[in-house]
């Protein structure tokens, strides 16, 4: 999930030293295009009214949500509250199922979704994002799914979101396949994880799915179609890495095993607001293992949004705790410049006592500029 900030100006950037990672014949090959599909997906967060979405669109809410028969809205409110039970965030969670099957319309959504033991099971079942508790969730809401696309579609979201951004849709585009031609993120992502990646990288832009960016199926992640220059970058050094291990190999559980232990985590997890998502432990060492090693990436680019400290201290309430320590760790083993294998590396560090408390709570301390007994702050209430 992308961060929330403040960025640079790409002029400034490019007018940098030279970076590391662009070299005169880049592994990473670039795709951008926009879909009215995911859009519809995206839009599901603001329609449901919470704040966390809605403060972003406003008057689009107001334009669209009278269209929609009382029976849409009220499958809606079921799909979220579906949603928040199982501690997930529902759009994001669609996404990355449709995301198997064409998208370029509601209609492609409202087939798959009639053919998803077909069209879209295979894929995800053949991929790393694999979970059969969130597909059997999926198939429970075909019926309300069915009911909201269908109503979003007889109201005429095409015409509503070509309304509102085709022109940015196709301005972006040809703005972005300038700047990011030459950009090698592929090179520093491999160089970090030590494995080899598809140098394809694939950019979904759309209307509606702020504050989110989000990782699909494959090389692919959604973006607002108005994010700067750098974000869209970031957020490509960031989401590609999803994984960035196995979350079910040797490593991941060694490491889950240690941090399991750890009361702070214990504390977190159950004290931040849900909305911000990652309300699982692999959820937290899936999501902060990458801002660590993204973090890393935009030092190497030239390309730092915010510096580490800022970053992790007032980012989603300050949970990122753990990305904190490992950035601390991997810098302190020179890993920032050498790279290496993150699984080796990764195991390691668990069963040697780096994820430890002792070990990684000074490191995060270190980053943050915190006493290792203050990393964390209990949420005010809102």
């Amino acid at each position: 999930m992308i961060d929330r900030r403040t960025l640079l100006t790409a002029a400034a950037l490019l007018a940098a030293a030279p970076l590391p990672a662009l070299a005169s014949a880049p592994r990473t090959r670039w795709k951008l295009a926009a879909s009215e599909g995911m859009d519809a997906i995206a839009f599901l967060g603001p329609l449901s009214g919470k704040p966390f979405y809605a403060r972003f669109y406003e008057s689009e809410i107001a334009a669209f949500k009278p269209r929609l028969a009382p029976e849409a809205l009220d499958a809606l409110a079921v799909l979220h509250a579906r949603a928040d039970a199982a501690g997930s965030l529902l759009w994001p969670g669609l996404a990355l199922i449709f995301s198997g099957g064409p998208t370029t319309s509601v209609d492609d959504l409202l087939h798959s979704l009639a053919n998803a033991e077909t069209v879209l099971r295979p894929p995800l079942a053949a991929g790393e994002y694999w979970d059969a508790e969130d597909w059997d969730r999926f198939i429970a809401s075909r019926d309300q799914l069915a009911v909201v696309l269908g109503a979003m579609r007889d109201a005429d979201f095409a015409g509503f979101r070509r309304g509102l951004a085709q022109a940015q849709f196709e301005s972006r585009t040809r703005e972005l396949q300038t700047l990011l031609g030459g950009l090698d993120v592929i090179a520093e992502q491999e160089r970090l994880l030590g494995r080899k990646l598809d140098p394809l990288i694939e950019i979904e832009l759309c209307w509606f799915c702020k504050p989110h960016g989000v990782k699909v199926q494959g090389q692919r992640f959604l973006t607002f179609v108005g994010a700067r220059d750098q974000i869209v970058v970031l957020t490509a050094a960031h989401e590609i890495l999803h994984p960035p291990i196995d979350m079910k190999g040797p490593a991941a559980t060694a490491a889950l095993g240690v941090l399991g232990q750890d009361a702070l985590f214990t504390k977190i997890l159950a004290e931040k607001d849900r909305q911000t998502g990652y309300n699982s432990l692999d959820g937290i060492l899936n999501e902060d293992t990458a801002q660590a090693l993204d973090q890393i990436i935009q030092e190497r680019l030239g390309y730092v949004v915010r510096p580490a400290a800022e970053r992790w201290t007032q980012g989603d309430q300050g949970m990122h705790v753990l990305a904190a320590g490992l950035y601390g760790l991997l810098k302190a083993d020179g890993y920032d410049r050498t790279g290496g294998n993150l699984e080796a590396w990764m195991l390691a560090a668990a069963r040697g006592g780096k994820l430890a408390p002792a070990s990684l709570h000074a490191a995060a301390g270190k980053v943050l500029g915190k006493p290792a007994d203050g990393l964390w702050t209990t949420p005010a209430k809102a």
